[in-house]
């Protein structure tokens, strides 16, 4: 754990794993944006963070970075089982929503984003 400047702890371990003292952001939240080599600029304004509580995380992570690392990686593990869990569980839900006839009136939105979507697709 890292003190913060005014005395306070300023990484600590919860349940969520790391965290920055005082938030719900965890290191790993950090990390997502650190593996694609986002400024902290970036990172504060993404998390919401201050620039001690970014300039501290980062600090951490940089002093811990093995052990980040590999928590990190087990997260990412963790959470893909977890989507692909609950996708499997919900893919009869899903479907039958899929199924169901458009409410009245929404057609004219409807063929907006048909439109949309086509175009977002036409460009990549």
């Amino acid at each position: 754990m890292t003190p913060a400047s005014n005395g306070q702890v300023s990484i600590i371990r919860t349940e969520r794993g790391l965290t920055i003292s005082g938030t719900r952001i965890t290191l790993y939240d950090v990390m997502d944006y650190v593996t694609e080599q986002y400024p902290p600029k970036f990172i504060r304004a993404m998390l919401n963070l201050t620039d001690e509580q970014v300039h501290c995380a980062l600090s951490y992570i940089d002093a811990h970075r093995a052990e980040i690392e590999a928590e990190y990686q087990f997260v990412l593990k963790e959470t893909e089982e977890l989507r692909q869990y609950y996708e499997e569980q919900n893919r009869e839900l899903i479907a039958r929503i899929a199924a169901k006839p458009p409410r009245p009136g929404t057609e004219a939105i409807r063929a907006k984003l048909r439109a949309e979507r086509t175009k977002l697709e036409s460009q990549g």
